[in-house]
């Protein structure tokens, strides 16, 4: 039998996309994060599969489920909701929560509120001094001389206290004053001694979800074509809204709320708790991957496109902690907030102008 050119290529094509998919699967992987193995074969395979395909730049993302919904019939639940919306899954791993802890993870993945919390010694958080005299009655250089302001992290030793009474007491404070987006100090004590002044106390009780032994977050990197799949219908069809109550019952959030029992999770999921996290943009995702996977940002197809474009590796890494930049329309606000729910090449497009006006 004699094979037409275009029989040829048609068996090319379909030979290339089945080797892509055999790449794909055995990228899959159960062991740590940290193990650079695993890694650098998904990372090979995802260049195989990408490779000859469309030059479109594609949506990617990056996908946990949460430790107290980590079970085995959540992982399925939310890979076959991700396969089945037509997403490609890059690679799969399992994050443990003494690697959380050790590397601390989970703090740069918050870092707008760790900062604050676990990672600045109080003497380096930068706290308004006019404000914090205007609030409290006393000024700011007064309280750290003389050893009275602490992060949460170092609260709890002074206080010799875990997460969970820590949490308590900051719920009972004194006063608690909000001095910006996830910056709040509060004049606390716990089991009545000495008051001090503590940063971000909240966030040691959500952080000890990911840290504890025996617990773990299950990840995805996953991409898609947005001319299939939009990222505001990714983020809020698929996934579901932050409120699991809200979301739709076909969703992620949705599905894992509706059979929270049977899928062995051991309480309701709610607004923190609600079973599965997502990138809210390709930036987040990009900067999410970096932190997680330790993934190269120039070896990333979004981190490459935002090269292309002549913003430095240096500014990627600095924007990728969410800090405050000018925004075009004046004024200032959240890096994260301005691209939510952006494609691709919309927000590779308002990068490259948010870079122009904050160089």
């Amino acid at each position: 039998m004699t094979l037409k050119a275009t029989d040829l290529l048609i068996f090319a094509l379909t030979s290339g996309i089945a080797l892509a998919m055999m790449n794909n699967k055995s990228c899959s992987s159960s062991t740590n994060a940290k193990k650079g193995a695993d890694v650098a074969t998904c990372d090979a395979a995802a260049a195989a599969a990408a490779e000859g395909s469309s030059s479109e730049l594609l949506n990617s993302a990056f996908v946990f489920v949460k430790p107290h919904a980590n079970t085995e019939a959540t992982r399925s639940l939310v890979q076959s909701k991700l396969v089945a919306a037509g997403l490609k899954i890059l690679s799969e791993c399992e994050i443990d929560g003494p690697t959380i802890d050790k590397e601390k993870l989970i703090d740069q993945h918050y870092y707008a509120i760790a900062s604050k919390a676990t990672i600045l010694p109080a003497k380096d958080i930068p706290v308004p001094a006019e404000k914090f005299e205007q609030e409290f009655g006393e000024k700011w250089e007064t309280v750290l001389s003389e050893g009275r302001a602490y992060n949460a992290m170092d609260a709890c030793k002074k206080f010799n206290c875990d997460p969970i009474a820590l949490e308590n007491a900051w719920q009972k404070a004194k006063k608690v004053v909000k001095f910006g987006g996830g910056f709040y100090c509060g004049l606390m004590s716990v089991n009545d001694q000495p008051e001090l002044y503590v940063f971000n106390a909240f966030f040691m009780s959500m952080r000890s979800k990911f840290c504890g032994e025996g617990t773990s977050i299950h990840c995805y990197e996953v991409e898609w074509s947005p001319s299939k799949l939009s990222w505001s219908a990714f983020r809020n069809n698929l996934l579901g809204p932050t409120d699991p109550a809200e979301a739709p019952k076909d969703s992620i959030r949705g599905s894992i709320l509706a059979n929270y029992k049977e899928l062995g999770l051991s309480s309701c999921p709610n607004k923190g708790d609600n079973g599965v996290h997502a990138s809210a943009s390709p930036f987040e995702g990009l900067a999410e991957k970096s932190n997680w996977l330790k993934r190269p940002i120039e070896g990333d197809s979004f981190g490459k496109a935002m090269l292309s474009k002549g913003i430095p590796l240096s500014t990627i890494k600095a924007w990728s902690v969410d800090p405050r930049v000018e925004l075009p329309g004046g004024g200032k606000g959240s890096l994260f907030d301005a691209l939510e729910d952006m494609d691709s090449v919309d927000c590779l497009k308002k990068l490259e102008q948010l870079y122009k006006i904050n160089v």
